[in-house]
């Protein structure tokens, strides 16, 4: 994955360091929490080869962080065990640093004003 100039020159070692095949992919997973992906476009997504993205997700499965159906992965959503995930901390740190934090009000003004009608039936 590359980085801009400006990056390069600014950013201190630590802050440059790689995030690990796992971190990448959790971190991605995280940041789409409402999907599942198939490790092939993990792979594409992150730029990271896909057998390592296949290796990273049986390691992070393994360690009860994605959850694993048919060929689909998805983050788990026990926020608890996330937490208690240094890695995850380093990713969501490193997007905060690189695309901003995120800002709930704007996420709550664009949402729907209705639950998706699976959400009702459940009720």
């Amino acid at each position: 994955m590359s980085i801009d100039r400006d990056t390069f020159e600014n950013a201190s070692e630590d802050e440059l360091a790689d995030l690990s095949a796992p971190d990448r992919v959790l971190g991605f997973l995280a940041a789409h929490a409402d999907h599942a992906f198939k490790a092939r476009e993990i792979a594409s997504r992150i730029d990271v080869d896909e057998g390592a993205v296949s290796t990273a997700l049986s390691r992070l499965k393994d360690r009860d962080l994605v959850e694993h159906k048919a060929t689909y992965w998805a983050v788990t959503d026990d926020a608890e065990r996330l937490e208690g995930y240094s890695g995850y901390e380093r990713a969501t740190e490193l997007f905060n640093d690189r695309l901003g934090t995120e800002d709930e009000e704007a996420w709550r003004e664009h949402a729907p004003q209705r639950l998706h009608p699976s959400v009702e039936e459940e009720q």
